[in-house]
């Protein structure tokens, strides 16, 4: 319980702090706080998962005497109360990976329950007490993938991989097929957090090319036809391209 109820209490205050706004030292704000929960709460689920399978092992070989009614009806009321916690919270983590590090807590809280209720009813039934520690394993067993996949998304965002959904080749070949541009180069797309993906690219103009044109153009084309929130251009005339390359030279 005390996990779960710090879990929750990470993901609200990252997005409390997230909200705050940017400043001269922290130009995006504290976006990426988020994320940084997300990969806390992920590590948090994993380490619970991890504990709940070897406890249900341990009491597999060893089981004790579980008081089976009264468990069952407090079971029941956590499964319930579960039910409506993951209501309330499944809009949210569809659009933030916080709020989804906080679905997968109270998942796993449901998850525990129906174990517990289950495990309880088959000791009521048939008094075989290795049921309720078989049904921990299982559920230790479902939380690890979904966890594994949060800490793999949240890493992901830490390490500016591109974002899911964004092809860069397809982006290129958008970018290049722009009316007055003549190259790019330099295109980069990384998640600033949740919702926020940006992309930045070196731009070369046509000498015909009007700049502005392409550069109204390239805006739009990326946030039409892809998932892109922002974009950062620097356009580039074929002079500039032939300057950098004789500059990287002399340097070299």
């Amino acid at each position: 319980l005390f996990a779960d109820v710090s879990g929750m209490a990470v993901s609200l205050g990252a997005i409390w702090l997230a909200s705050r706004p940017s400043s001269g030292g922290r130009s995006y704000g504290l976006y990426r706080i988020e994320i940084v929960a997300a990969t806390a709460n992920a590590l948090l689920l994993l380490g619970i998962a991890v504990v709940v399978l070897a406890e249900g092992v341990r009491r597999f070989f060893s089981p004790p005497d579980i008081a089976a009614a009264p468990v069952a009806f407090v079971a029941a009321i956590a499964i319930l109360a579960s039910l409506v916690s993951l209501r309330l919270l499944g809009y949210g983590q569809r659009e933030s990976i916080t709020m989804r590090g906080a679905y997968l807590e109270v998942l796993g809280d449901l998850l525990g329950a129906v174990a517990v209720f289950a495990g309880s009813v088959v000791i009521l039934a048939t008094g075989w007490r290795p049921a309720d520690a078989i049904a921990s394993i299982i559920i230790g067993l479902l939380m690890v993938p979904r966890t594994l996949a949060l800490l793999r998304d949240s890493v992901d965002v830490l390490l500016e991989a591109t974002p899911k959904g964004v092809d860069l080749a397809e982006v290129r070949s958008h970018v290049l097929e722009a009316p007055g541009v003549e190259d790019v180069h330099d295109l980069h797309a990384w998640t600033i957090t949740s919702g926020m993906n940006v992309v930045s690219a070196h731009v070369v103009v046509r000498r015909d090319g009007d700049p502005g044109a392409v550069l109204d153009h390239l805006v739009l084309c990326l946030s039409d036809d892809f998932d892109i929130n922002h974009s950062t251009f620097q356009l580039e005339t074929p002079d500039h391209v032939l300057w950098e390359v004789e500059r990287s030279q002399v340097r070299h």
